[in-house]
């Protein structure tokens, strides 16, 4: 059975233009989460989370691979929602005080019980220090903003006023959390060179 790249099949939210903002509908989507607080770049919680949850996403893969009838499929990127309980608060000066979940997309057909099975799997083998904090569960976005942007982290500060900007002149206000997909692996890439999905969900 072919291996399915959701990457490509949902290809209007993992590769969205690099040029102009967009609009989209984002469909109700399954995710490993874990949710933390603190600096992702100091924070010993984020890598701990970091570890469980790629440890989880491999460990549920190849136990998915086991049963008859269900396609294998490209373990997808890192993907992290941002905010803090006041989002007018919320800036690049303050990292020290934001929450987060760090997050990766599973398919649905992904079960409860086949998450659970893989928990204990992957205790067993390595205990990750976070494993218990994971969950499965389904996410929804809706109507957002979005676009890939090129470059490091800590320079997204204009794209991310400038798609506040959009939303608002096209006459939305922000809802929920900044949520961003890291495409790009930061230990291999020149940051100037990282790609990374920003997205922000949007009402009327």
């Amino acid at each position: 059975m072919e291996k399915v790249d959701y990457k490509k099949e949902l290809k209007h939210l993992y590769k969205p233009s690099g040029k102009n903002f967009s609009l989209v509908e984002v469909p109700v989507l399954q995710y490993l989460m874990i949710d933390g607080h603190g600096d992702p770049n100091t924070s010993k919680l984020y890598q701990e989370s970091i570890e469980a949850l790629y440890g989880m996403a491999y460990t549920v893969k190849f136990a998915n691979k086991n049963i008859e009838n269900t396609p294998d499929y490209t373990v997808m990127p890192l993907e992290g929602l941002w905010y803090m309980e006041n989002m007018e608060e919320f800036s690049s000066s303050n990292k020290n005080d934001w929450l987060w979940t760090a997050m990766i997309m599973m398919p649905d057909f992904i079960t409860s019980e086949l998450f659970e099975q893989s928990r204990d799997v992957l205790k067993k083998k390595k205990n990750p220090a976070r494993l218990n904090d994971l969950r499965l569960e389904k996410y929804e976005e809706g109507i957002s903003v979005q676009i890939l942007y090129t470059g490091s982290y800590s320079d997204e500060g204009p794209t991310i006023d400038a798609m506040h900007k959009f939303a608002f002149e096209n006459g939305y206000k922000l809802k929920g959390k900044h949520h961003e997909i890291y495409l790009g692996d930061p230990r291999k890439t020149a940051p100037e060179k990282l790609k990374t999905v920003i997205r922000q969900p949007v009402t009327k």
